[in-house]
């Protein structure tokens, strides 16, 4: 009962700011703008293609964090006078927030790459249309926990400093900026949700033996293409496997550091 009041109650307060003017035409702004530089691109422009791959998982992963990281801040005197009143369980609480993230969450994301796929020219297979934009909801989802885990143990300015610094570090590591990354920071890619949906968007857009114009009468592999080809490829359950830990740890780690913030 609780968590049913608690979910109602919150899609009533949080729809019109999950649906507001600007922030749909900041996502459809960019998105008919990435569909128009990227337009109609082919594998004959493979770099570029590898580009706009990399640009999903970049862009729905920043945005995404940078608006979690507000939630928990803005409602903890709420949550806090609520609680102390005993006006309902913390987990009623949080497993009605998350419920309540899905509708919100995940609608612009789908539109997003709907318009945004079909213009730049990505491969014309609705199979994998679909496995693209579950991955980048999937990407959202834990881009979003992230978030919510830095708004739960941090104050709001720290929390957004530091969401800044960490999809800097996701952005430079990659995988598509650097590629020979010195093996004493390697491990930075090992935890960058972002390189493990761009390495999955690359391994469902491309088959291994697909292959492209490397010049004038020569025809290559995708896979061997330099940008790919350093990604390593062929460990996709492993990638999915990753983004996995990474939903369900960020998540646990919020639940956790708001159950601290009750006890004290």
């Amino acid at each position: 009962m609780q968590f049913k009041v608690l979910l109602k109650r919150g899609l009533r307060e949080r729809i019109h700011e999950s649906y507001s003017r600007l922030r749909i035409f900041q996502v459809m702004s960019v998105s008919i703008l990435s569909g128009l530089l990227w337009w109609h691109s082919d594998l004959s422009q493979l770099q570029d293609q590898v580009g706009l791959l990399f640009f999903f998982s970049i862009f729905w992963g920043f945005y995404p964090l940078s608006n979690a990281v507000f939630t928990f801040p803005q409602e903890r005197p709420m949550l806090t006078r609520e609680q102390s009143s005993g006006m309902y369980r913390l987990s009623s609480y949080y497993f009605a927030r998350m419920a309540g993230d899905l509708p919100m969450e995940l609608v612009l994301p789908t539109i997003f790459v709907t318009v945004t796929y079909w213009m730049g020219g990505l491969k014309h297979s609705f199979v994998t249309y679909i496995l693209t934009t579950v991955i980048i909801l999937f990407n959202v989802l834990v881009s979003q926990g992230l978030g919510l885990a830095l708004g739960a143990i941090l104050d709001l300015k720290q929390a957004t400093t530091l969401s800044s610094v960490i999809m800097l570090v996701f952005l430079l590591a990659g995988g598509y900026y650097v590629r020979q990354i010195p093996p004493f920071i390697s491990w930075l890619k090992y935890i960058s949700f972002s390189h493990y949906c761009y390495k999955l968007l690359v391994e469902v857009q491309y088959t291994e033996h697909e292959v492209y114009e490397c010049g004038i009468g020569v025809h290559c592999r995708v896979f061997d293409y330099p940008g790919i080809k350093h990604l390593g490829m062929g460990n996709l359950w492993w990638d999915v496997a990753a983004l996995g830990v990474m939903l369900t740890g960020y998540r646990i780690i919020a639940y956790v550091a708001l159950r601290m913030i009750k006890l004290h």
